[in-house]
């Protein structure tokens, strides 16, 4: 089912693991809500930045965990979100019993289950909640949220879910199922940026006006929300990281592993995965994903904006 955000419950305290791009924003919205947030990230200005916009600090996991009645964990795949429960530091140790963990992270939909089964056994609830939108959205409070989890961590997690997505797709009463949705977007959005960089890249060896095809092509049915979203990177020559290649290599490759423990085939996102693969041994894995247009041009001799 869809539902769109509700006005925000104003009580409650939060923490957020992970202030990047995205669980930086996410902190803001929360913060927004009327929400007590206390954050935490690897790197220390990172928190101070948030300590400056009104949030509080911790230096571990365990200390935001502290007293909450949710954690937020904005953290890349399955290893991290792991360290992040059950390591020396981990939100497990001291997270109350009957608060919810909910998790972002894009990982295998068996790992999810595993990790939600090992907090659920202390006690804890466990939200499998993969996020989509981009770094803009999350601070604006207007991600979409594909999550799966029982009735009672929804309940608890609601104010945050609130504040954070326009947005929430309830998918399932097991965690899990909001892993699985996250990976076929997954599969999706990777196919269509390796896509449009093959396609952009090409149309650069016809000598064709870049911007010239951008126009046509996003009022043209070859259009895709990736060739849209990402090809201004390549018409501007820049490719610092908004999503990074290995992104695409790690989240490919799940679906890769997915479709092989099903015997399931996966050709096209097989191939897609390959070009990424390419441009990050070519040195540009945490460079914009968008630089697989740089690949194709790098084995071509094509030259691209910016070149």
């Amino acid at each position: 089912m869809t539902s769109t955000a509700e006005t925000p419950t104003t009580t409650g305290r939060a923490g957020v693991v992970g202030l990047g791009s995205m669980g930086f924003g996410m902190a803001q919205s929360l913060l927004r809500a009327g929400i007590d947030v206390t954050g935490c990230d690897v790197g220390q200005e990172a928190v101070a930045r948030f300590v400056a916009q009104g949030g509080r600090g911790a230096a571990s996991p365990a200390k935001v965990a502290e007293g909450a009645d949710m954690v937020v964990s904005v953290v890349v795949n399955a290893a991290q979100t792991e360290a992040i429960l059950f390591g020396p530091e981990g939100v497990a140790q001291s997270l109350p019993e009957s608060a919810v963990f909910i998790s972002c992270a894009t990982m295998d939909p068996d790992v999810a289950r595993a990790l939600a089964a090992r907090l659920e056994a202390t006690g804890r609830h466990y939200l499998d909640a993969p996020i989509s939108g981009g770094a803009q959205r999350a601070a604006e409070g207007a991600l979409t949220i594909l999550a799966s989890g029982s009735p009672a961590a929804f309940a608890k997690a609601r104010p945050a879910l609130d504040a954070m997505a326009a947005k929430l797709y309830t998918l399932g009463d097991a965690p899990g199922a909001g892993a699985a949705f996250k990976m076929i977007n997954q599969l999706l959005a990777g196919v269509h940026i390796a896509a449009a960089c093959e396609a952009m890249a090409f149309a650069a060896r016809q000598g064709l006006d870049l911007k010239k095809v951008y126009e046509v092509i996003t009022a043209s049915a070859g259009n895709s929300w990736m060739f849209e979203n990402r090809m201004p990177h390549v018409l501007s020559g820049d490719y610092s990281p908004r999503s990074a290649v290995d992104i695409f290599v790690k989240d490919l490759g799940i679906v890769q592993d997915m479709a092989r423990s099903a015997k399931f085939p996966v050709p096209v996102s097989a191939a897609a995965l390959q070009m990424f693969i390419a441009a990050s041994a070519s040195g540009m894995g945490r460079d914009d994903d968008a630089s697989v247009a740089r690949l194709y041009a790098q084995i071509t001799g094509t030259k691209l904006p910016g070149a």
